[in-house]
């Protein structure tokens, strides 16, 4: 019955609205009129005036009606800056609650039951900082105030706290506008117009959203920085936590610029993809590619031979490597580049001091105006009965214990099907390891299309390796990896078991939860990250003066995402005072390293059904590729997708002999919005596997090329023949 009453209320509301023609009055013009004609009026009963003015604009913001600016307007017309801004105050608030009322008790119940689950967090926001919020979005009127009064509605917030904060949070606006209306009553003339004090009143209207955003700004750090002392100078002008790829970038960019920036590193320079990462791994897999190359040498018309593996040498093939690269992230190099390197284990004791404990046993404090948290990733190890003493390796750990091996391991249990999964299970396979590969998802490479993935299986499977799909494992006991699939229990015996199933942030132990910065699951473009330390869209975390960056801040585990993250991180973090830069991920490449290599950059198939985006696939293949049929390098493809009918690229995948490098061309597309027109219409080498790219754009234009005009430009080439 109560839905019913207020339905009816407000469908009385709307029908006088238009019955007694009161948009007409709702315009400058009108209030002008309105303003001519009950002037006097009002002088003589100010308080009736007052009362019916109060009282309609009440019904049309309860009532959600448009016209409630140029209300407010016409209160500062009507009765100056002082009454007007009282009445509209009141008037608005009350509105404001009934039409919050009105929402709440016809709509939240349906809504709850159909979107129940999406409002739970919504709800649980509000009950844990709900006054805030509100208030942030009066101040700052991204939405319209009426769009507020409903969507509150359906949620759990209280009257009383949603009536006081929308007063208060509306004042600064509803100054402004009422200030506004007492110029606009003073008009008579186009030139009134260009009157100081009309220009002034609007000149308020436009730097009010940037008043309101600095005061809530003020609001913020107030809160945020509660219980810290500022320092009254400061040592640095940013320090950096973590010197891998990010941390590294962070430090070269403040030292360019000529601030003082120090940079802490616990362990090695260069971090994971330097010293256990991508340098080693690439190493490794092309030791392992030659040694595939001699098998099966009778592809080139070579004859084949069994290679042997003295594997000691392979890795320390694989640790010169490191070596050589080591001094472009040495301590050395950024030393002379003007970086303070500090080789010890920083905390961050408050947002503007950090202590490290130096490796020559000293401890030292340092008070910085920022800092970016730079502390990478390591291996996430699943509970599994029995893993702890297995006596398991990881990607970390596992490049020391090959050190000291003459031969490869004979067994091999890998335990993850994503890509460092994959890359290691074909290598070492290719080495001369029986390797079998644990993957409880149906698929390896969960993130590609089903296709890909299957690509990617046939690969590994002619490589030699067993891939169980479908299995997780349930428990580790005497050199043999049990794991149960579909029910059915199978044991893998090893000599050498590698845990493989994926990477989680470095979260604790340099200061983070004790000064309590959040951290939390993240979802960017369909990918559900591990929990990384939480940032906004400039990579600030919840204190303004400290940023993340690289695998901590997630999503994207890459490390030249991380450098990318880095750009923002400590630009923002010493200019972000005059400019801030939100982080870029449109366009993020990436590439598994198996044989043939799998490379991808924007959206995948899967990912477009997902997301509900139209599109278009066009698809080329390596096997009719003059370059790939010489190298006998045919496996794979390049697949584009694209919106229906235009050649604006989604995404691009590729598999084949050299996708990382071939993927570079479509990163550059996308990143400064070139089509496959574009690309069609530059001219490749020949032979060379690039051409694919271009093959590909080809096979679009053939699929749109106008057939009406193609039709009638037949037409003219018959009648010239005559």
């Amino acid at each position: 019955m109560k839905k019913i009453l207020i339905i009816l209320a407000l469908a009385v509301l709307v029908a006088a609205y238009f019955f007694f023609g009161l948009g007409d009055y709702l315009t400058v013009d009108g209030i002008k009129q309105v303003a001519g004609e009950v002037g006097g009026y009002y002088e003589r009963n100010p308080l009736q005036v007052i009362a019916l003015f109060f009282l309609t604009y009440v019904a049309v913001a309860a009532a959600s009606l448009p016209g409630a600016a140029v209300m407010t307007l016409a209160a500062g017309a009507l009765f100056g800056v002082v009454v007007g801004t009282i009445v509209v105050s009141f008037a608005s608030t009350l509105g404001a609650v009934l039409a919050f009322l009105a929402s709440r008790y016809v709509l939240r119940d349906t809504i709850e039951q159909r979107f129940g689950a999406r409002l739970k967090t919504v709800n649980q926001g509000l009950e844990r900082d709900g006054a805030f919020y509100l208030f942030t979005i009066r101040m700052i009127p991204l939405f319209p105030f009426f769009v507020v009064n409903l969507v509150m509605g359906l949620t759990r917030i209280r009257a009383r706290t949603y009536a006081w904060v929308s007063q208060v949070g509306m004042l600064l606006g509803t100054i402004v506008y009422v200030n506004a209306g007492t110029q606009l009553a003073q008009i008579d003339s186009l030139a009134g117009i260009a009157s100081p004090a009309v220009l002034a009143s609007f000149a308020l209207l436009g730097i009010a959203p940037w008043i309101a955003k600095a005061i809530i700004g003020w609001i913020k750090r107030r809160k945020v920085y509660a219980g810290f002392a500022r320092p009254k100078s400061f040592d640095r002008n940013l320090v950096v936590i973590g010197a891998g790829s990010a941390g590294l970038v962070s430090s070269l960019i403040a030292a360019t610029v000529k601030a003082k920036v120090t940079l802490v590193e616990a362990n090695r320079m260069g971090g994971d993809c330097l010293n256990t990462g991508c340098v080693p791994s690439k190493a490794l897999i092309k030791s392992a590619k030659v040694a595939e190359q001699m098998r099966h040498a009778d592809r080139y018309g070579l004859e084949p031979s069994e290679p042997e593996v003295p594997f000691r040498q392979t890795i320390a093939r694989v640790m010169r490597a490191i070596k050589t690269i080591e001094p472009h992230d040495s301590v050395e190099r950024y030393t002379g580049l003007g970086v303070d390197v500090v080789e010890g284990y920083a905390k961050v004791v408050d947002p503007w001091t950090v202590e490290i404990a130096r490796k020559d046993g000293a401890t030292q404090r340092l008070t910085t105006r920022a800092i970016v948290i730079a502390a990478g990733a390591e291996p996430f190890v699943p509970q599994i009965a029995g893993l702890e003493g297995s006596g398991y390796l990881t990607s970390d750990t596992m490049w020391d214990a090959f050190v000291q091996m003459d031969r490869v391991p004979a067994r091999i249990a890998v335990l993850g099907g994503g890509p460092i999964g994959c890359e290691l299970s074909q290598a070492l396979a290719r080495l001369g390891s029986s390797v079998t590969q644990v993957e409880m998802a149906d698929r390896v490479l969960g993130r590609e299309d089903p296709e890909v993935s299957a690509a990617a299986k046939i690969s590994l499977e002619a490589s030699g390796v067993s891939v169980l799909t479908d299995h997780r494992a349930i428990r580790v006991a005497d050199g043999t990896l049990f794991a149960d699939g579909q029910g059915v229990q199978v044991g893998i015996d090893f000599d050498c078991l590698i845990v493989a199933v994926g990477r989680a942030a470095r979260l604790t132990g340099y200061g983070l939860e004790d000064i309590g910065i959040d951290t939390a699951k993240t979802v960017v473009t369909g990918i559900d990250t591990a929990k990384t330390v939480v940032t906004d869209e400039f990579l600030a975390t919840k204190f303004p003066n400290i940023y993340a960056a690289g695998d901590v801040a997630g999503p994207f585990q890459f490390t030249h995402t991380a450098s990318h993250q880095a750009w923002f991180a400590s630009v923002n973090a010493l200019f972000g005072q005059f400019k801030r830069f939100k982080a870029d991920y449109r366009v993020i490449p990436a590439v598994t390293f198996l044989d043939p290599e799998i490379a991808r950059v924007g959206i995948n198939e899967t990912e477009a059904e997902e997301q509900g985006i139209a599109y278009e696939v066009t698809r080329y293949d390596l096997d009719d590729l003059d370059r790939a049929i010489a190298e006998s390098e045919t496996r794979g493809f390049v697949k584009v997708l694209t919106p229906p009918g235009k050649d604006t690229i989604l995404g691009a995948t590729i598999v084949g002999a050299h996708a990382g490098e071939l993927l570079a061309e479509y990163v550059l597309a996308m990143k400064h919005g070139l089509g496959l027109n574009k690309i069609l219409g530059t001219i490749h080498s020949y032979p060379t596997m690039a051409e694919a790219n271009k093959f590909a754009a080809g096979e679009w234009k053939k699929a749109h090329k106008p057939e009406p005009l193609l039709a009638l430009v037949e037409k003219y080439h018959n009648w010239r023949r005559g």
